[in-house]
């Protein structure tokens, strides 16, 4: 089972070849939504790319493109170009994704039946590809790119892991090139090797590098795929809003995006450069080799060289390895300074920003069900071992902040993780001189189903984004107010790709944050805007120690 300890971490956690003469890029004339739902023939959904051309398929009007290569890459080497092919590659199939401890990644019976992970096939450095879904190519048309980075932190997750990633709704109820990508993880994407050897002196971060790989990808060739390389909006969740967030702070991106949105992720500190450098040194011990055998970690088979550096990680106890121990790292050159540093928020300062996270989060990965239904007075003295003195001020601010509230063990669960370091991040951001605006939000919507213990918990808004209810029933009950909500948080989001603005018609007017108004909008099925809702609950909150994640 994967242990809650592991899902918190996680925040901050090729192709058949086919020649074809005839290309026609577009459905049979005449067609509508699901008069022909599948087309995948040798004649539809061809187009080019730097490397060579490919070919995928349409459905219900949606040209789908899968594992497409964007970049290739030794073992702790740096991205490079992927080699060009001849013909035409077929690009109907997710591509390999990263390696991972998958045995780790299984959830308790309930939560697993809401998420339906899928974790595909894993090939090491064989992993650099992307997916892509557009409404239409090769039309001279410049859509709005929204590219989807993947949570699972920095260790784990892909492109396809969950069922509400895919994103042919989106791209067709939003008018919008939608790509997802796969990138390297864990001890292949963040293994400081360079106090070894002087050959892998960038290796501490090529896993970011990849992502930066990726998007000079979408740069170069969207064009082909209707999209428009000058309207890119990068988006993530959970560990993909980390590394949305680490973006901001990354010269090498600057260019290749223009909007960033962060669902329950956010850019913390960094790992420091000795750190990681110590770490790296610590793997080469538990492996039993010296500094003149960093040649033999090529062989290495991935799970024992995890292995290692999880138990690396271990002994040191994360001394200066930041949360995460696998993570982006402070380099002074790919990341070259810490968020809040004097001047890092001017790199990114043009960039406007939706920033959030869910009213509960892990509330529902957490146990504790026997006080899911628990009357008021039964949680409030359960807050009374964390709040002693301060337990009424606690209830009377958290009703404050949420008087409708139905069941008072939200209370209990309610997210002091994300959303405390989200507004931090937001406060950081709204401040500069000058910058572009910064939108705050909190998905509160509940799930019914399984006697209401999903409620608003992490993952839940992914499928709204993404308009994704039907595929994704088991996590949100497939109610009607859930395929309303979608239809307009998904638009809320194209939106915002489209103009670098969220206010549209079927919701309330959208004020950007700043520190003393503190605008923060809540989705649920009547959504509104507050100011500084939970200001007070959080104050007090964080005066008494937390429980640890850890």
């Amino acid at each position: 089972m994967r242990s809650l300890k592991f899902i918190l971490a996680a925040f901050l956690v090729t192709g058949l070849f086919a020649c074809q003469t005839s290309t026609t890029n577009a459905p049979p004339a005449g067609s509508t939504q699901g008069s022909h739902p599948m087309i995948a023939n040798s004649e539809t959904a061809q187009t080019s790319t730097e490397s060579g051309d490919v070919i995928g398929y349409v459905h219900d009007g949606v040209f789908n493109y899968k594992g497409i290569p964007y970049a290739k890459a030794d073992r702790f080497m740096p991205p490079q170009k992927p080699d060009k092919w001849d013909g035409v590659r077929s690009c109907r199939s997710y591509g390999p994704v990263c390696p991972i401890d998958v045995s780790s990644m299984i959830l308790a019976d309930e939560m697993e039946f809401a998420q339906q992970h899928n974790f595909w096939f894993m090939k090491e450095e064989d992993c650099n590809n992307l997916n892509v879904w557009s409404p239409g190519i090769n039309d001279g048309k410049k859509r709005p790119v929204m590219v989807w980075l993947h949570g699972g932190g920095y260790t784990a997750g892909s492109s396809c892991e969950l069922p509400s990633y895919d994103g042919e709704n989106l791209s067709r109820t939003g008018d919008v090139v939608v790509v997802s990508i796969n990138h390297r993880l864990n001890v292949l994407g963040f293994l400081d090797l360079s106090a070894v050897d002087d050959k892998y002196a960038e290796s501490a971060n090529v896993g970011m590098m990849d992502v930066v790989a990726a998007l000079e990808w979408v740069h170069n060739n969207i064009g082909n795929f209707g999209g428009d390389p000058a309207n890119v909006t990068i988006f993530g969740q959970s560990g993909g809003g980390g590394k949305v967030a680490t973006m901001l702070y990354t010269p090498s991106a600057k260019g290749l995006f223009h909007k960033a949105i962060m669902q329950s992720g956010v850019a913390g500190s960094y790992s420091t450069k000795e750190a990681t450098q110590k770490l790296g040194l610590a793997v080469m011990e538990e492996l039993g080799l010296k500094n003149s055998e960093v040649e033999k970690l090529k062989d290495i088979p991935h799970d024992e060289l995890l292995a290692a550096g999880n138990r690396a990680i271990a002994k040191s106890s994360g001394a200066g390895m930041g949360r995460l121990g696998w993570a982006p790292s402070c380099d002074g050159v790919f990341i070259p300074l810490q968020p809040g540093a004097p001047g890092a928020e001017d790199l990114a300062k043009d960039i406007p920003v939706i920033m959030g996270s869910n009213q509960v989060e892990f509330g529902a990965f957490g146990g504790g069900a026997d006080l899911l239904h628990a009357d008021e007075a039964t949680i409030i003295e359960n807050l009374k071992e964390r709040y002693g003195d301060k337990t009424d001020a606690y209830v009377a601010a958290f009703k404050k902040a949420y008087p409708n509230t139905k069941l008072p063990s939200d209370m209990k669960d309610v997210d002091l993780m994300f959303r405390p370091m989200l507004l931090n991040f937001a406060k950081i951001k709204s401040a500069v001189p000058e910058g572009a605006p910064v939108y705050n939000y909190v998905f509160k919507w509940n799930a019914p189903h399984l006697d209401g213990m999903l409620k608003s918990s992490h993952c839940m808004e992914i499928a709204f984004v993404f308009n994704n209810i039907a595929r994704t029933e088991e996590y949100n009950s497939g109610s009607p107010e859930a395929y309303a909500l979608a239809e307009k948080l998904s638009k809320t989001w194209a939106t915002f790709a489209h103009t670098g603005n969220p206010n549209n018609e079927d919701m309330p007017e959208w004020e950007p944050f700043t520190p003393d108004g503190g605008a923060t909008m809540l989705f649920d099925n009547q959504s509104e805007l507050v100011h500084n809702h939970d200001k007070e609950m959080i104050e007090i909150a964080l005066s008494v120690p937390q429980p640890s994640i850890f």
